[in-house]
């Protein structure tokens, strides 16, 4: 029974699975374009910069970098920086995440 306790423990071991969410929360697959969607109205433009900014820098980048905008009100992160609330002055709330779409925050259009 003794020489099964470390085969026991390595396969708990493996059996954990890692809790990086970044790449899932990042992935655009099945999403409509970031550009298209930023069409719809300032906010929206600013959702998409500052996912594009997150993408780019860091959850406390895009934090300020959407509050220097004049439509926002406040700006909540997540706990483990994955992923962030913009709340708008017009009282719209919107969850962002990281876009990786490789365009820097100041090409989004609409802003």
């Amino acid at each position: 029974m003794r020489s099964l306790a470390p085969l026991a423990l390595v396969a708990l071991l493996t059996a954990c699975p890692t809790y990086n969410s970044e790449p899932y929360l990042s992935s655009q697959d099945g999403l409509m374009d970031a550009d298209e969607w930023a069409k719809y109205g300032p906010e929206h433009a600013v959702v998409v910069a500052t996912g594009r900014e997150f993408a780019q820098s860091d959850a406390a980048g895009a934090a300020e970098y959407a509050r220097k905008n004049e439509l926002v009100s406040d700006v909540a992160v997540d706990s483990l920086g994955s992923r962030m609330v913009i709340t708008f002055k017009s009282g719209w709330k919107a969850q962002v995440n990281p876009i990786t779409d490789g365009k820097a925050a100041s090409e989004t259009a609409g802003l």
